[in-house]
């Protein structure tokens, strides 16, 4: 396996496949990289030379914002929302979709499993 900023990479997948296994990494940066570096991106990731591999890995680390860099500004970018109280941090903090979702059905992924409230108690069943 082929081993690239940190990140193994499959060897039996397409060059381009291969490298959307590095999180930052989608289809089109991966075929704009292979394009810039004259690789063709169809080629299976065990088939490339160290020198390719190190070329690859080269560009990335110096035009791409990758793994954990990436993890980092992104819960920079979530912490400041939520300091500055704006309505996306106060959803973050309250663990609810932030993006507009409903939340009266659905939600479970961010609200977690059901908790049941007891009913109210009809009038008939005091008498």
């Amino acid at each position: 396996m082929p081993r690239i900023v940190g990140v193994d990479i499959p060897d039996n997948k397409v060059t381009y496949i291969a490298l959307q296994y590095i999180h930052g990494i989608g289809k089109h940066s991966s075929l704009k990289i292979c394009e810039s570096l004259g690789l063709d991106p169809m080629r299976r990731s065990r088939d490339l030379t160290d020198e390719e591999l190190a070329r690859i890995a080269n560009l990335i680390e110096n035009e791409v914002v990758v793994e954990g860099n990436l993890r980092r500004q992104t819960q920079q970018n979530i912490s400041r929302l939520k300091e500055i109280a704006c309505y996306r941090g106060m959803r973050h903090r309250r663990g609810l979709p932030v993006r507009g979702q409903r939340t009266r059905t659905n939600s479970r992924t961010r609200k977690g499993p059901k908790k049941t409230v007891a009913g109210k108690k009809s009038v008939k069943s005091l008498r």
